[in-house]
């Protein structure tokens, strides 16, 4: 799969307001994030290393000890085991392109789980 329109990828409901179309290869994977106003990614790490871009909206976001209002534009890097956290600001979705490596497999077996059932399918 060389080529993908995010717009028609199944999106999977992460955590509330939270959903996310997914692309992945051997060794990196891209999470197309579309978080409503008011979501809330809980506090978390994970061994894998992240960057991120803010495509639209606003995302107040730490990491560490670091935090600041992100919008369209703004790109971050999360190393693996760092605590971070983000809400959306203001009343817009904001969509976010995560990248991730090495894969989240957690997430890939969630997603393929979701599209074996229902492309409309949103699973908590």
């Amino acid at each position: 799969m060389p080529f993908v329109n995010t717009d028609e990828l199944p999106k999977l409901q992460l955590f509330p307001k939270a959903l996310s179309g997914i692309v992945h290869g051997k060794n990196l994977m891209l999470s197309f994030l579309e978080l409503e106003p008011g979501c809330e990614i809980p506090e978390h790490s994970h061994p894998h290393e992240q960057a991120g871009l803010v495509l639209s909206g606003l995302l107040r976001f730490r990491i560490g000890d670091e935090e600041r209002v992100a919008g369209p534009g703004d790109a971050f890097i999360i190393p693996g085991n760092v605590v971070h956290w983000g809400v959306v600001e203001g009343d817009e979705v904001a969509k976010v392109l995560d990248i991730f490596s090495p894969l989240r497999e957690d997430y890939i077996e969630r997603y393929n789980e979701h599209t074996k059932t229902n492309r409309d399918t949103r699973w908590a």
